[in-house]
């Protein structure tokens, strides 16, 4: 993997950040936020992007390339729109990987360390929290309701009964 430092004011990677459909809602002030919580990592094919089991503070949006998602080894989906989000859980609540992501193809990522989050302070920690924070719950509420038809599709295959 290669990494850059910390983005602060970089204005070239602020135009492309305003290019993401799911960081629509920020402001400018608030991207340079998220910049300065940012660093650019490029992978090559196979690289190791986030293991399951492990922890860290690391949330990824992909800029290009394609990344597979993996649980004990086998796939669940392959990334490869620009602004998609992955590793948002285990960041969010700091949990241990629940799967892992490797790069298919050479790969860009903007690797945002939400670490830096708690160190915000007054109205900053109010204005930027609440919006990172609804981009989330949405990205969230997106995949439980792709998740929950999923299993109700394998359930009709199945006859299996929950709930």
């Amino acid at each position: 993997m290669l990494e850059t430092t910390f983005l602060d004011n970089n204005a070239a990677m602020m135009e492309n950040l305003k290019t993401i459909p799911v960081l629509e809602s920020f402001e400018e002030q608030e991207l340079n936020k998220l910049l300065e919580m940012s660093k650019i990592r490029k992978y090559r094919p196979g690289e190791c992007i986030v293991e399951e089991g492990l922890s860290d503070t690391w949330l990824y949006f992909l800029m290009y390339g394609k990344i597979r998602i993996s649980k004990g080894g086998k796939e669940v989906v392959v990334l490869s729109r620009k602004g998609e989000v992955f590793g948002e859980m285990g960041a969010l609540d700091s949990s241990r990987r629940s799967a892992s992501a490797h790069a298919v193809t050479d790969t860009v990522c903007l690797a945002t360390d939400i670490f830096y989050l708690e160190k915000l302070t007054g109205n900053e920690k109010l204005a930027f929290g609440y919006v990172f924070y609804r981009l989330m719950s949405e990205i969230l509420s997106r995949r439980l309701r792709h998740t929950t038809e999923a299993l109700v599709q394998a359930k009709g295959r199945i006859n299996l009964k929950f709930w």
